[in-house]
């Protein structure tokens, strides 16, 4: 067989050598998972959505990364900047951003879209027990962590003292830390008590009432429950499973109203990416739900529950193909 000439392999050669990379390899695009503090349920579950679309990631050329946030505000703020492709974020957070409310007032996220939901997430009070704080109206006066600006927890615990009538400015020593300093801050006599939205079990929890200190989980009272549940679309009923945390003074469940951890992104995210991560998150959903306690009581159906932005085109090819949405 004849050889080729010198001078056809030298110019084949170039000819390749100079063809732009997405004609000789694919692409990998990256995106990023906004999710909250390292001691809560949203920085695992940023890390079991991306697993998951990781380990197929020579099919769809995509790799997700997780970053851990202040929480909701700032996902969804993140979102709309272009700075985050996804975020978890609290139902209630996404009501008031695509209704244009709380912090959004006047300005709605319009390009907000929903993915799916997650777990509930229970709002907690906890308090040292020689704090004296057994109901909502002990709180006056002491020092209370409301939540950082930016998380969503800080909302609910100012609807809370609201819906209380307690004036959280005027009649609590109130901070703003991260849901990660709380506990330790309460074991070392610097805090009396702090609100947690969050799924259960928690790292910040079982470390709050691991101490030397006592504490206990606060009612914050049917009468309170009853009315946020009225007053809001996004807040159910629920209780705090004392199980998780034998360290806590309770003897029974907990009360409270719980919000729903949902998955965000922008129209403007393409929605083959969209759609790649709600695919092997509900293909592989008996692995995802093993991930963590939270997920345990997951459900498809459930999943699609507590969105308040309209879905994305992504997620909804997806929900169309197995029958989960006309």
């Amino acid at each position: 067989m004849p050889k080729k000439p010198l001078g056809v392999l030298v110019v084949f050669t170039c000819f390749l050598l100079c063809l732009p990379l997405s004609a000789t390899a694919a692409r990998t695009t990256y995106v990023t998972i906004g999710t909250g503090g390292i001691t809560g349920v949203y920085y695992p579950t940023g890390g079991a959505i991306s697993s998951l679309v990781n380990k197929k990631r020579g099919q769809y050329n995509l790799r997700a990364t997780v970053e851990s946030t202040g929480g909701s505000v700032f996902n969804i703020n993140a979102i709309m900047a272009g700075d985050l492709e996804f975020g978890v974020v609290q139902s209630d957070r996404q009501y008031q951003a695509y209704k244009g409310l709380a912090e959004w007032q006047g300005r709605p996220q319009e390009k907000l879209r929903s993915v799916f939901s997650i777990h509930q997430e229970s709002v907690n009070l906890l308090a040292t027990v020689d704090s004296g704080i057994k109901k909502l109206s002990d709180l006056k006066g002491h020092r209370v962590n409301i939540g950082n600006p930016g998380a969503g927890q800080r909302g609910n615990a100012i609807d809370i003292l609201a819906a209380a009538g307690i004036d959280f400015e005027k009649e609590l020593r109130a901070v703003g830390l991260k849901p990660a300093e709380s506990a330790k801050m309460l074991q070392s006599g610097q805090l009396d008590a702090f609100f947690y939205t969050v799924g259960h079990p928690n790292d910040s929890f079982i470390e709050a009432t691991s101490g030397h200190r006592k504490v206990r989980f606060v009612n914050i009272g049917k009468s309170i429950i009853d009315k946020l549940v009225k007053s809001y679309p996004y807040y159910i009923t629920s209780t705090t499973p004392i199980s998780y945390y034998p360290g806590a003074v309770n003897s029974a469940d907990v009360p409270s109203v719980s919000v729903k951890a949902t998955l965000c992104t922008s129209i403007d995210v393409d929605a083959a990416i969209v759609y790649a991560v709600v695919k092997e998150v509900f293909d592989n959903l008996e692995t995802f739900k093993a991930m963590h306690p939270a997920y345990t009581e997951l459900t498809r159906e459930g999943m699609l529950q507590g969105l308040t932005a309209p879905l994305h085109p992504g997620a909804a090819k997806y929900f169309k193909e197995v029958g989960l949405i006309p």
